[in-house]
């Protein structure tokens, strides 16, 4: 062996030292998020065969469902095409693509959160100082994304292994494959910028291109053969056929792309800074234009709520203009019609989907609001809130700042989703836009459990996303299972009136909204009170 190589082995463990305690430590610090999302993640695709059988219960009716799916093209775009009758391969087409784009979300913050926030925060700066290796963060970083996958793959192979044994196994691979393939752009952007938040709305970009090209190869084919679909690792996991004649090299795709922007991020990694990144940051705006803590609030966020706007409106254009494509597709299923009423209202099928599709943004929306509750905990823990707060700006104002952009941000997203609905439909504008702001109170009393966490117990401040997950599970799969209204009644929207079509109560709403403001008070009157957090 030559000298050479002698010399590449100790220059490559040098750099990677240190990998094993720093995947340890992020494993301990996601050992709420991860668990939470992978396990809503399974449970939704673990749902689907029981929910399936008990509305396409025979051959005949499976049969019937795929014929029309192969003439619906607005519904192919929204799940993908139907490749099989059995319940394996209608749940691979029901579940496959925001199952995969849930793993993808994981991955990316899970990266993210493990690099470029790491050094953003100057704790990487810390930790370098020690025998940690160069390349080491990085790897502990993919290391858990892995985990995360790895889990995901292997709950929903079991789950699913009553179904088919190779069906099962190359559906959980695909989605792992969704994640990690993501986690690596994730990698690559970290590279590329050096905001945190820049990076995971670059990635979240990707990630929205990925979905559009799907959806636009699947409304053209109904095979999942069109170029455009090939292009999109959602589209992979369609091609991959699982309970369809798997086609196991499709996940050779998947291994050739996450390794192949693996080692492009690896070598990224190497030639920069730490701290630094490949693209100049803008420098700040001109003197005396952030003349508050809110405009200051503003500037930090705006770039999250435009984008998240942006794909609020689309989502509403898309799912408006499919309603009469998912009317005739239900057809006289009463089985289909029962389950779309407990998501949505009790009217006509049209206005049953439409209140579907309401109160799932809705759901989505609570997302949106944790994240900018959070966005506080990310100013203080990093050390920026500091010299704001030590000028003339008390923290109730700092604080009142982000909850402006974070609450208000939400009635313009739904708005926003009304607008998109109502046009896409062609009909009703009045009536869609209230369904959609109707959702409002709810997603607000997340954003209150958010701040209450955030400003009692900071420590536990990211438990938040625990509480998302929680009423996106009740609310996704709940009205799937069939469970009792009990369990519904636990999410805050299950209280809300379903519109269009059902009958508007006040009550619930004004409850809500107070109960909202009062989650809220308190968590600032825990902000108030104790020490910043170090």
């Amino acid at each position: 062996m030559s000298a050479t190589a002698f010399a590449v082995r100790p220059t490559t463990a040098r750099q990677l030292a240190g990998t094993g305690v720093l995947l340890r430590f992020a494993l301990r610090r996601d050992r709420v998020m991860i668990p939470v999302w992978v396990g809503v993640n399974t449970l939704m695709v673990l749902s689907m065969p029981n929910t399936l059988k008990s509305l396409y219960g025979t051959a005949a009716e499976r049969a019937d469902l795929v014929a029309q799916m192969a003439t619906n093209s607005s519904l192919r775009a929204m799940v993908g095409p139907v490749l099989g009758d059995s319940l394996g391969a209608l749940t691979a087409w029901r579940a496959g693509v925001y199952a995969g784009a849930l793993a993808a979300v994981v991955g990316l913050l899970v990266v993210v959160r493990h690099t470029r926030d790491e050094e953003e925060s100057g704790r990487q700066e810390m930790v370098a100082s020690g025998m940690v290796g160069r390349r080491a963060p990085l790897t502990a970083a993919l290391l858990a994304a892995a985990v995360a996958n790895g889990a995901l793959a292997l709950l929903v192979a079991a789950g699913l292994a009553g179904q088919g044994a190779a069906g099962a196994v190359a559906f959980g691979l695909g989605l792992a494959g969704v994640g990690m393939v993501f986690a690596t752009t994730a990698a690559i952007v970290a590279q590329l910028t050096e905001s945190a938040r820049l990076a995971r709305g670059l990635t979240a970009g990707v990630l929205g291109a990925a979905f559009v090209l799907r959806a636009a190869g699947d409304a053209a084919t109904d095979d999942g053969s069109s170029p455009l679909t090939w292009v999109s690792p959602l589209g992979w996991l369609t091609n991959l056929r699982a309970y369809a004649g798997e086609r196991w090299w499709v996940l050779g795709l998947f291994a050739g792309a996450a390794l192949a922007q693996g080692a492009v991020a690896y070598a990224l990694a190497g030639r920069r800074d730490l701290g630094m990144s490949f693209l100049p940051g803008r420098p700040g705006p001109a003197a005396g234009r952030l003349r508050s803590a809110g405009a200051l609030a503003w500037r930090l966020q705006r770039g999250g709520v435009l984008g998240w706007s942006a794909g609020f409106l689309l989502a509403g254009l898309a799912y408006g203009g499919m309603a009469d494509g998912a009317a005739e597709l239900v057809g006289d299923n009463e089985s289909a019609r029962e389950m779309f009423q407990r998501m949505g209202g009790r009217s006509g099928l049209t206005d049953t989907f439409l209140a579907a599709m309401a109160a799932m943004l809705g759901l989505v929306a609570a997302l949106y609001i944790v994240a900018s509750v959070l966005r506080l905990h990310g100013e203080e823990t990093s050390g920026r809130a500091e010299p704001v707060l030590a000028g003339a700006v008390g923290r109730l104002r700092w604080a009142a700042g982000h909850l402006a952009v974070a609450f208000g941000g939400t009635v313009l997203l739904m708005l926003l989703a009304g607008v998109g609905l109502a046009l896409g439909h062609g009909e009703r504008a009045g009536a869609i836009i209230g369904a959609c702001l109707v959702q409002v109170p709810a997603v607000w009393v997340t954003g209150g459990i958010a701040v209450l966490l955030y400003g009692l117990t900071p420590r536990a401040a990211t438990a938040a996303w625990g509480v998302a997950g929680a009423v996106l599970l009740i609310g996704w799969v709940g009205p799937a299972l069939d469970v009792p209204a009990t369990v519904l009644d636990l999410s805050p929207f299950g209280h809300l009136p379903k519109l269009p079509g059902g009958e508007m109560a006040w009550p619930p709403l004004l409850v809500l909204t107070a109960l909202a403001a009062g989650l809220t008070a308190a968590g600032l009157a825990g902000v108030r009170r104790r020490d910043l957090t170090t």
